[in-house]
């Protein structure tokens, strides 16, 4: 089993990185979001290794909790390592266990690949599996609350650009919890 890969990256292409270790390069799939971070740079990555009949498959995350989301959301029924890599690259973290916290698998079904009922399948799944470093689970504090409706928006196929004017437009006094922010943010939209 590969836990891990520290080598310098020869080459990013759309889904994955060729992480060279003594002289060997080695295929690695990351997140999309990783990608351009890792370009040209020395690289620790923490990876998970998939043995299937017919491939050897290496994955590989910035952090150690990429990677335990990335193992919880394979282990969810029909969602594979592509689609787990996709959920990773489209929202972050804190996004996902706050659509899994709040029981709203609306934010999950806009990511490519999850439509309505796969993300009803990953919230309800991971109900009592995705939990913070605390051991709960918790919706992103109030810092990163603007962070997930970006994310969000992102996810629902916003532009960067769309997202931020959305994020913009909410008023200053606004409350700060998600769904509320979330909600005002989308009404930019209509």
């Amino acid at each position: 089993m590969i836990a891990s890969l520290e080598g310098k990256v020869a080459a990013v292409a759309g889904d994955h990185l060729v992480v060279v270790v003594n002289g060997i390069g080695y295929k690695v799939f990351t997140p999309r979001n990783s990608l351009s971070l890792f370009e040209g740079e020395a690289v620790y990555l923490h990876t998970e290794m998939i043995v299937r009949e017919d491939s050897i498959t290496l994955y590989g995350f910035a952090t150690v909790a990429e990677r335990d989301v990335f193992n919880k959301l394979i282990m969810v029924s029909g969602v594979g390592p592509k689609l787990a890599l996709s959920v990773l690259s489209t929202i972050s973290i804190d996004t996902l266990r706050t659509a899994v916290a709040t029981g709203n698998p609306d934010l999950l079904g806009r990511i490519p690949g999850v439509g309505k009922k796969m993300g009803e399948k990953i919230v309800f799944e991971l109900k009592d599996k995705l939990k913070g470093a605390d051991g709960i689970i918790a919706a992103s504090s109030a810092g990163n609350v603007d962070k997930d409706v970006m994310d969000a928006l992102i996810g629902f196929g916003y532009s960067i650009a769309e997202a931020q004017a959305a994020l913009q437009s909410i008023p200053p006094d606004a409350p700060k919890d998600f769904d509320e922010r979330m909600r005002r943010a989308l009404q930019y939209f209509i």
